[in-house]
């Protein structure tokens, strides 16, 4: 029903519902009638819950909201296209077994983020992917220094950095370095989780993880020298 604009309004809105006729005159002192609203659903969770009951055209719809998001992290996880390619496809696969486990104690988005990168992780295994053992990730060089535990961030890759040089840098990282250095210092995952996901200690999550910025840093002074002589 509208929300009267008068109190005349109201006053005949009352009498029709039944209720006792008041004068206008009393209205004017009287508070004003409070709707009761239920709070609607937003449009994403309407979406997820049509999907988990399973109406095709729902997750369709899901699948075009984060399709691109899962391609991406599977493209710098393996950093091969058409694997890539498919892993997304597997991703969303495995989301449409699962979509009705999903119990709304994290984000949706986090949930299904978690599920393709375990979906990558199991293909890793299956290819046979060794990270560095620890013994050779602290072994210390001529210019590292010796081996540390290293999880603080790297100030000298949070600059203003072209991003592409940095994609490229990524990319060319040895497999078991992109890959934690992508769980860590793009998709956030904290060290105790990487260790628990790759079966390794945390002491060689966080060692190769620094690796990998060292290899990082170079690649992108390197880069830099190159774009100056041009």
């Amino acid at each position: 029903m509208p929300r009267s604009s008068s109190p005349k309004h109201a006053a005949e809105a009352t009498a029709q519902a039944g209720a006792p006729r008041v004068e206008g005159a009393a209205l004017a002192n009287d508070p004003p009638l409070v709707e009761q609203v239920v709070p609607a659903r937003s449009a994403d969770a309407d979406v997820l819950a049509r999907a988990q009951e399973g109406d095709h055209h729902a997750f369709a719809q899901l699948y075009s909201l984060h399709k691109r998001r899962i391609y991406s992290l599977c493209l710098r996880m393996v950093n091969n296209v058409a694997e890539a390619e498919d892993l997304t496809q597997e991703a969303f696969l495995q989301l449409h077994r699962k979509i009705s486990t999903f119990r709304g104690d994290s984000a949706f988005s986090t949930w299904l983020h978690r599920l393709a990168v375990n979906v990558v992780l199991m293909h890793l295994r299956k290819k046979g992917l060794s990270l560095t053992s620890l013994d050779e990730a602290m072994e210390p060089t001529h210019d590292e220094g010796p081996g540390r535990s290293f999880g603080a961030p790297d100030l000298s890759l949070t600059g203003s950095i072209d991003r592409l040089a940095l994609e490229r840098a990524v990319a060319d990282l040895p497999a078991g370095y992109r890959l934690i250095f992508v769980l860590h210092d793009i998709e956030g995952y904290e060290h105790n989780e990487i260790a628990t996901m790759l079966d390794c200690s945390i002491g060689n999550s966080k060692s190769q993880l620094h690796k990998a910025r060292l290899k990082l840093r170079d690649a992108l002074r390197t880069s830099h020298r190159k774009e100056g002589l041009r």
